[in-house]
């Protein structure tokens, strides 16, 4: 990843954890807490690709873990975030471009409900049966409409700025990766294809050998002249 990709990741998640943690978790909502951090991992994995979304929903999810009041077993949030990531970046199309919101909505969704199971499994897994207390549909629901209600206000925002850092290709899974080390770049199912690079060098090799060829015929034109006025020459005398 690059720097500018990487201190946008961090800064964003960072924003959202403080958001979540200073203000949505002393709303005392019925239910689950609106879960932004789940919303910027679900956002930067569908702009950079499932790499990029695992790598971003460990260092999200440990920091969730370590951030008060935290009452779980750290890395317990960030295993959930890190398969969360990594699976949502699999549905990022090749083009890394999504023609609609249907997507990204679904993507939410799907984040929400697999999240809060995931992380109620890993707690009985671990001896943490606080979900089961609480109602464990009542937390899928409630995570399920509050992060909806929040997606259309942060995951295009967030997409957005994701996108001006997305032309690392370092992590430009599925599409086309240029290389500065010839003429030819490298398609993602193994072909090749020419560049604009390589025709542009093909259009100045013909042209100077097209200018080469003419010097070239002038030069055999002239000496042709010259032996023709030299045999005219020795005719006269």
């Amino acid at each position: 990843m690059r720097l500018n990709r990487i201190l946008l990741s961090a800064a964003l998640v960072v924003l959202a954890l403080v958001v979540q943690v200073s203000i949505f978790a002393r709303l005392h909502l019925p239910g689950a807490v609106p879960d932004l951090v789940l919303l910027v991992v679900v956002a930067l994995a569908l702009v950079h690709g499932h790499t990029a979304g695992a790598l971003v929903g460990f260092g999200a999810g440990l920091l969730a873990d370590l951030a008060p009041p935290a009452d779980h077993a750290t890395g317990r949030y960030a295993l959930v975030l890190c398969l969360i990531g990594y699976l949502v970046g699999l549905v990022r199309p090749e083009t890394g471009r999504l023609r609609s919101a249907t997507v990204p909505m679904l993507a939410v969704l799907a984040a929400a409900i697999g999240s809060t199971l995931l992380y109620a499994l890993v707690g009985s897994l671990v001896g943490d049966t606080a979900a089961r207390h609480v109602g464990l549909t009542g937390l899928v629901c409630t995570a399920a409409l509050y992060d909806l209600l929040l997606a259309p206000f942060t995951v295009p925002l967030i997409m957005a700025l994701a996108r001006r850092t997305a032309g690392d290709p370092l992590t430009a899974e599925g599409t086309a990766v240029a290389t500065a080390e010839g003429p030819y770049s490298r398609m993602s199912g193994g072909s090749f294809r020419v560049g604009r690079a390589s025709r542009t060098g093909r259009k100045n090799l013909m042209g100077r050998r097209s200018w080469i060829g003419g010097q070239r015929g002038g030069l055999l034109v002239r000496s042709a002249k010259k032996q023709r006025i030299k045999i005219k020459g020795g005719k006269r005398l």
